[in-house]
């Protein structure tokens, strides 16, 4: 089994859920941006690895766009040397255009994730020996007005159906890669992993997530981050 094979999986299974208002459309780039996915896979996601930082699903400006987790343009393109056609979701909200690499504005978490990256590995291949980067859902919703809606916040019956095949993917992504530690970058994603992993004897650690609406994280999240690896053991160059 490899990444590629869950991701399939994940992707079919998907396909029999439904979400009521307020979700208005929902966005899979795992189908519509595979290309750029693939690339990210084919470089960085097939052999084990030590760590995987967990998020919790796309954002608008980010893995929606590129296919990659936390895919600020400009990381994705410049730092992990990836670039490849993305397409268009069948459902597309007015206000949330899918333009790929076009889309001419950036994410701020994805920025701080990959610049810390390149600022403490130097390169991509130094980063990705030891630590591998996934979204617990590879899914984004989006309300009628256009605001992002986090899976935490769907109803109780849609959460458990999604949570499921979430959770199984993420099993079968650490039977992929093997890691010793699971870290949740925001308590969402450090919560999830706790409970689909709970069985597997992997430690499970959370870092602060990079998000510019956390106070916390507008305060150095990169310097927050370092130190919050290194107390769960993690070796940083």
């Amino acid at each position: 089994m490899t990444l590629h094979d869950v991701t399939k999986w994940l992707v079919t299974e998907l396909h029999a859920l439904r979400f009521a208002p307020p979700v208005a459309h929902v966005y899979n780039p795992l189908e519509y941006a595979a290309a750029p996915y693939a690339l990210y896979l084919d470089r960085y996601g097939l052999k084990p690895r030590e760590v995987v930082l967990l998020g919790m699903n796309p954002g608008p400006f980010g893995m929606v766009q590129t296919g990659v987790p936390f895919g600020d343009v400009t990381s994705v393109r410049d730092f992990l040397k990836i670039e490849a056609p993305v397409e268009r979701p069948a459902s597309e909200h007015p206000k949330r255009p899918v333009l790929g690499f076009d889309i001419g504005r950036g994410e701020v978490s994805g920025k701080r994730i990959w610049s810390w990256a390149a600022e403490t590995f130097t390169t991509p291949e130094a980063f990705f020996k030891r630590i591998f980067v996934a979204n617990y859902c590879p899914l984004a919703f989006l309300e009628k007005g256009g605001k992002n809606r986090t899976p935490d916040k769907l109803p109780k019956a849609e959460r458990q159906a999604l949570f499921g095949l979430c959770d199984e993917a993420l099993r079968r992504t650490v039977e992929v890669l093997k890691p010793r530690l699971v870290v949740g970058i925001g308590r969402f994603a450090e919560k999830r992993a706790r409970e689909a992993l709970d069985s597997t004897g992997i430690e499970i650690g959370n870092v602060l997530h990079p998000s510019p609406a956390s106070p916390k994280a507008n305060q150095g999240w990169a310097a927050q981050a370092t130190t919050q690896l290194r107390d769960l053991g993690v070796r940083l160059n």
